[in-house]
């Protein structure tokens, strides 16, 4: 083989190599992992502002049996950790725990969930002992303030779904709350889960950067970039939290 066939040969193999791995990389982002960062405190003390985070896509994100049916599958579970599209234009990523499945009978009693007529033990939530009274203390309620805060299709939907002193979920669809219950924008107040519009769920917490929380903000931002300043990265970075399983 001729120099010249040799170095055609080698950048042939190069550009080979180049064109697997972008395939690999779209698949992998398609089908198997994405990063997320987390820009506010709607889940804390489990997710904190300035968490990044992969998220496993195949787990249980809409197509059983994951890509071509070859990856592992399960339905979702209560208390498992979702990322999902928000329900209302533009359909941002919101990152929260699915506390009622598809079925169950839910109410929301001083705080307190009970799921078919059980009280729920949460030791992963947290409550502002400090706020006044709000629709994070019961739900459904017949109190007209209950209503005032509420997505109006939402609010409409509710009354079709009390039975009792409760609301049975519908098939297909889930209750998401935030652990940081009086700060979080989640089912109460615009609806539940489609079964459709879960994405998968956090595996791990790759990085941490601790940073101001986004006023208001509730969505997970999709593939955040790092911090621009080295330094800053090194001062604020919360070490522990690196490569962390979400639970």
């Amino acid at each position: 083989m001729t120099t010249k066939e040799q170095t055609q040969a080698t950048v042939r193999e190069y550009v080979e190599s180049l064109l697997v791995t972008i395939i690999l990389a779209l698949f992998g982002t398609t089908f198997l992992v994405q990063a997320f960062k987390i820009p506010s405190s709607s889940m804390e003390k489990t997710l904190l502002v300035g968490d990044h985070l992969l998220v496993n896509k195949f787990g249980f994100a809409g197509f059983p049996g994951g890509p071509f049916g070859l990856l592992p599958y399960r339905e979702v579970q209560r208390g498992d950790i979702i990322v999902f599209k928000y329900p209302f234009p533009p359909y941002p990523h919101f990152v929260k725990r699915a506390v009622g499945l598809p079925g169950d009978r839910l109410k929301i009693v001083e705080r307190q969930i009970f799921i078919n007529g059980e009280p729920l033990r949460e030791p992963y939530k947290i409550h502002d002992p400090e706020l006044p009274r709000r629709l994070n203390d019961n739900f459904p309620s017949s109190e007209n303030y209950f209503y005032h805060w509420m997505e109006p299709s939402w609010a409409a939907e509710v009354e079709q779904l009390i039975e009792g002193d409760e609301i049975v979920i519908p098939k297909g669809k889930y209750f998401a709350l935030g652990d940081n219950r009086d700060n979080s924008q989640d089912s109460r107040y615009w609806g539940l889960v489609d079964r459709s519009n879960i994405i998968g769920r956090p595996l791990l917490i790759y990085w941490s950067y601790a940073q101001p929380e986004d006023e208001w903000e509730e969505v997970v931002d999709e593939n955040p970039s790092p911090p621009n300043a080295l330094t800053a990265f090194f001062a604020r970075a919360r070490w522990k939290r690196f490569f962390h399983l979400v639970r």
